[in-house]
C-alpha cells in the first residue's frame, strides 16, 4: 500500500509541474535581460541545465512561485538568507508559498545553489 500511495505522490508531482513546456516557443531563463555581473551570468547557467523551469519561471508563477516574486519577497537578502534558501533548494520544502511541494535537489552543490539563489535574487 505504501508503495502505491508513494507513487501516486511521485507522479501527481510530475503532473503538476507541467513538463516545462512554456507554450511559447521561447526559452523562459533568455527571458530577462542579461546583465554583466558574474553571479548573475553563473547563476543563469546552472539554472539554465537544471530542472527548475519544470516549475517556476521568471515571470509567472507555475507549480511553485515566479522567481520575480522570489526576488521581491527576499530583496536586501544578507548571506545568511541566501545560505539558507539554497539549503532550501538543495533539501526542498513546503509551507512557504503554500501547499505545492519544492522537490530537492541533492546533486547540487551549497556553491551552485547559492549562486542559482543570487540569480533569482537579481532578477528584481
Amino acid at each position: 500500500m505504501r508503495k502505491i500511495v508513494l507513487s501516486l505522490f511521485a507522479l501527481s508531482v510530475l503532473a503538476a509541474c507541467g513538463g516545462g513546456d512554456t507554450g511559447s516557443g521561447t526559452n523562459p531563463v533568455a527571458a530577462a535581460e542579461t546583465p554583466t555581473d558574474p553571479a548573475y551570468q553563473k547563476g543563469l547557467e546552472l539554472v539554465a541545465k537544471s530542472d527548475c523551469l519544470t516549475c517556476h519561471r521568471i515571470e509567472e508563477k507555475l507549480t511553485g512561485p515566479s522567481y520575480k516574486e522570489v526576488a521581491e519577497k527576499y530583496k536586501g537578502a544578507d548571506s545568511g538568507k541566501i545560505t539558507e534558501l539554497a539549503q532550501k533548494v538543495i533539501k526542498g520544502g513546503t509551507g512557504t508559498w503554500g501547499t505545492a511541494i519544492m522537490i530537492p535537489h541533492p546533486a547540487l552543490s551549497q556553491e551552485d545553489a547559492e549562486a542559482m539563489v543570487k540569480y533569482i535574487l537579481l532578477l528584481k
